[in-house]
């Protein structure tokens, strides 16, 4: 029996597994889509870090409590796996949204932006915290364990960010580091998720029906997590990214006031999202940009704000 069959005996011991997949995209959990022998499908991940797994399930299932508007699958069990850890997730029909984003029309994509601003907004509303950086789960729920002081976090976040950039954005750094160096904006530490984009959603008849990944979430500045969200929705995949910016930002303030943003801070969110966790370059849009186009669309996005 393969531990895959083994996390599905515990959460549905009626049942057996009639097939296994493995999405094509993917994080840093070992994601198995499952199919059992009822027709019904559940999602299996497990990873070799189950204290970032908790807190991630303890943050999803904190978001399904605590806001109206964002869709979080259901966490059916979790465990631990050996030395690892495991879950089992309701797996949500629908597309990837990352596939299919860019060649939908112009108003199905305003209306979905407008979906993440109002997703973020209450994501923002719901969770604050008492200081920035990584979240941790706590007794009474989730707290942040970085500093308290916002530019000591920001400074140390956003150098990280410029110091992984490859040798072709060197010429830029010295200019970076020198924006970057005072972040300004409100300093109440609110949640930051890492992953809120069309490429971490489900859509299923024109609306986001699942957002699935809640990994590595932050304590940061609304302004730092606007701008980050921001650009993950409208530069990523458009070239003319003004009506989504638009409407992403309309959803933010259908719920609460939007938050200045800084260039400190729009700068910190393009940086931190040109490379990834493995020191490569990301990919924007889809067809994914790779290579030379890669590296000069985002040069092109800190160029147009240094």
């Amino acid at each position: 029996m393969t531990p895959v069959d083994e996390i599905v005996r515990s959460t549905h011991p009626e049942r057996a597994v009639a097939a296994v997949e493995t999405p094509p995209e993917g994080n840093r959990k070992r994601t198995r889509l499952v199919t059992l022998d009822d027709g019904r499908r559940v999602v299996v991940q497990r990873t070799d870090d189950p204290a970032a797994l908790a807190v991630e399930t303890r943050l999803a299932r904190e978001i399904a409590d605590r806001t109206t508007a964002v869709p979080v699958p259901a966490v059916l069990e979790c465990g631990r796996d050996g030395a690892g850890g495991y879950r089992t997730v309701e797996c949500v029909a629908g597309e990837n949204l990352h596939t299919r984003f860019a060649s939908l029309p112009a108003a199905d994509r305003r209306r979905l932006a407008r979906q993440f601003g109002r997703f973020l907004a209450e994501l923002h509303g719901a969770f604050a915290f008492e200081r920035f950086g990584d979240i941790a789960v706590a007794d009474d729920g989730l707290r942040a364990d970085g500093p308290a002081d916002w530019s000591e976090w920001f400074g140390s976040h956003a150098t990280a960010g410029i110091d992984a950039l490859p040798a072709p954005f060197a010429d830029l750094k010295p200019a970076l580091r020198e924006a970057v160096a005072s972040p300004g904006g409100d300093s109440t530490p609110r949640l930051y998720p890492w992953d809120l984009r069309p490429g971490n959603a489900v859509a299923r008849d024109g609306e986001v029906a699942a957002v699935p990944d809640w990994g590595e979430p932050l304590a940061a500045s609304a302004g730092l997590s606007v701008a980050k969200v921001e650009h993950l929705v409208a530069d990523w995949y458009v070239d003319d990214p003004g009506p989504l910016r638009a409407a992403f930002r309309a959803g933010y303030r259908s719920v609460r006031p939007l938050p200045a943003v800084t260039r400190a801070e729009r700068l910190a969110a393009v940086v931190r999202s040109a490379v990834d966790a493995d020191g490569e370059v990301t990919r924007p849009g889809y067809p994914e940009r790779t290579g030379g186009a890669a590296v000069a669309f985002h040069r092109d996005r800190l160029e147009s704000l240094l």
